[in-house]
């Protein structure tokens, strides 16, 4: 089995977003029972909302597919595994994963009509992906109980809105994404942990939790849409290196289309750990 779309060089990171409209409900209802397993077939027929259906079986078709384009392997017969926390990974057949899929690590995210996968070899990779539009009345305040000290007071200098909604959702995403590529998720206590963001975009300081290292760690931040927002946590390699090129899919992946190089990111600084804290 030949991968059909690889990643360009092992040091590639691939994200694709997709819409939920990139896949028409008639086409999903269509693939999943041929392209999905018996927990995701389960899981999509326990929801009591179909948009909430609908999103499930988009996203984990996308999952299915991207493996597909990624390592050869025929969507239906990608045979995925789940850690205690839920976390996804593409388990070995009886003859082996194909080249194209050692060493492979890949991650989901979807929010209200859109989802966004990363792939990525020889490193971890986490992803998150929300909707500014979503706050509703309450804006996003209720989860800044959850942040370390340094980001609740960066926060509460910032006037109440737009501004405070945007730069309390990139931390969110950020830590999602990190937690993720740790594969933790909302086990790592999200206090433990901060972020130092540019005014606009990007992270120029990371203070990682106990027994982790701030330069292990890149961080990228997307708008794929107006109000929506992506984080990419990515893993240096084995030997050290940085990711050397990170590339953007756009719609759901039928066939071959041109990436769009998306910038690396500038280099963060380690902050200091807070004074009396355990990490």
């Amino acid at each position: 089995m030949n991968p059909v779309h690889p990643t360009a060089r092992e040091d590639t990171v691939g994200l694709w977003f997709c819409p939920n409209d990139g896949l028409d409900q008639p086409t999903s209802a269509l693939l999943a029972p041929h392209w999905l397993d018996e927990h995701e077939r389960e899981t999509a027929g326990r929801f009591l909302f179909e948009r909430d259906r609908r999103q499930y079986l988009v996203a984990h078709c996308l999952v299915r597919r991207v493996l597909s384009l990624e390592t050869g392997i025929p969507e239906a017969e990608a045979v995925l595994w789940r850690s205690s926390r839920g976390r996804p990974f593409l388990q070995a057949p009886p003859g082996g994963l194909p080249d194209g899929a050692r060493d492979l690590d890949f991650n989901l995210s979807h929010a209200h009509g859109f989802n966004v996968m990363a792939v990525a070899r020889d490193r971890r990779v986490g992803v998150d992906i929300e909707r500014l539009d979503r706050g509703g009345e309450r804006g996003f305040d209720w989860v800044v109980e959850s942040f370390a000290p340094q980001e609740r007071a960066y926060l509460a200098g910032l006037t109440a809105g737009g501004r405070r909604d945007r730069a309390t959702l990139r931390l969110w995403t950020l830590k999602e994404a990190y937690a993720k590529a740790r594969g933790l998720g909302l086990g790592l206590p999200f206090d433990s942990f901060s972020f130092e963001l540019d005014e606009e975009q990007g992270v120029v300081g990371f203070r990682p939790p106990e027994g982790d290292d701030a330069d292990r760690w890149c961080f990228v931040e997307l708008n794929p849409r107006p109000q929506v927002l992506v984080s990419l946590a990515v893993e240096r390699s084995r030997d050290g290196s940085a990711p050397g090129r990170i590339e953007m899919h756009d719609g759901f992946p039928w066939g071959r289309a041109v990436p769009r190089d998306i910038p690396l990111p500038a280099p963060h600084r380690a902050l200091a750990p807070l004074v009396g804290a355990g990490a």
